[in-house]
């Protein structure tokens, strides 16, 4: 099964912590995972921080980058525009994570998220690692 999967998701399967393993599961479980361009920025930030607390080094964030680049390049793609806005419009989530939902109802397959909004907000799009590792 092919899903998107929004950069929780992604920071949870490249960087070590109490949910990689649940990741690793998902990713043995899934197709191909697809994103929006927007998972970049989004990854990006979170390495940053992982930089500033000293979690990881340049190196590292190097390599990881690259990595996750690496495997998603033939995955990511473009969003609506117009439907992140009609999302945003019927909930209480970000434009950001909008454009997650957008990607996953457009293509027909499951969102993968951990975001407690986006599973609330969009019960038919969303669904928790849990649910499709089962």
């Amino acid at each position: 099964m092919n899903v998107v999967v929004d950069t929780n998701i992604l920071a949870y399967y490249w960087l070590p912590g109490q949910r990689t393993e649940e990741a690793v599961v998902l990713r043995r479980s899934t197709d191909d995972w697809y994103a929006p361009k927007l998972w970049r920025s989004e990854f990006h930030n979170i390495l940053a921080g992982y930089l500033r607390r000293g979690a990881i080094g340049p190196d590292a964030a190097r390599v990881l980058i690259r990595a996750a680049e690496g495997e998603l390049a033939d995955f990511e793609c473009e969003i609506d525009s117009v439907a992140v806005m009609e999302l945003v419009s019927e909930s209480d989530c970000s434009a950001y994570d909008c454009e997650f939902v957008a990607l996953a109802r457009s293509m027909g397959i499951p969102l993968v998220t951990e975001d407690r909004s986006i599973l609330r907000d969009f019960p038919g799009a969303a669904r928790g690692m849990a649910a499709l590792i089962a």
